[in-house]
């Protein structure tokens, strides 16, 4: 079963060139497992929810989008763009209804410690079925675990199951950047 992938990250300034460090990662996800993905930027809310809009009213292949991927700065459970702070009820409102069957998944830049209360409420109004990333904060970007991750969602539909072949593969690494996944 092949996965497609949704790749949004944060950048300064969306109208000078930079390297970004994700690239290479998207590249070899996509040789190495075979997950097809797109990789967008952005540099403040409204990019942002243009992005997004894009994505989930004019792709028609939307549905064919399993992961939603997000790199952003952030801490807290918020995430930063142009040095304002979003909350992730925030961005469950921005889509209310939209990710039936989705798995969101947030690189280490953003620390994600959620309380049932906030990951209940995220689930409930997007219709995700999952989200996850990082409690930890460590010097490394979590690109090899991610790909690990995204390649396991392709044999497994089950987040459990995903969970459990993780922490299976790569226990001290999932372990010392405090993996987590909500559902």
């Amino acid at each position: 079963m092949a996965t497609h992938l949704f790749c949004l990250e944060y950048v300064n300034n969306t109208s000078i060139h930079f390297n970004s460090v994700i690239l290479p990662a998207l590249e070899q996800l996509s040789l190495q497992y075979g997950v097809t993905n797109v990789y967008q930027v952005c540099d403040d809310i409204e990019t942002f929810e243009e992005r997004l809009g894009n994505l989930l009213y004019e792709d028609r292949n939307f549905q064919d989008y399993e992961l939603l991927y997000f790199v952003f700065q952030g801490q807290n459970n918020q995430l930063i763009l142009d040095d304002y702070y979003y909350s992730l009820e925030e961005i469950a409102e921005f889509f209310e209804g939209k990710l039936k069957g989705k798995k969101v998944h947030f690189a280490n830049t953003m620390l994600l410690d959620l309380e049932e209360e906030t990951f209940q409420y995220f689930l409930d109004i997007t219709g995700a079925q999952s989200i996850s990333g990082y409690v930890n904060q460590v010097p490394l970007l979590s690109t090899v675990l991610d790909n690990l991750f995204f390649s396991i969602c392709q044999e497994y539909d089950d987040v459990v199951d995903i969970v459990e072949e993780l922490f299976e593969k790569q226990y001290n690494l999932a372990k010392s950047m405090g993996f987590r996944l909500y559902y």
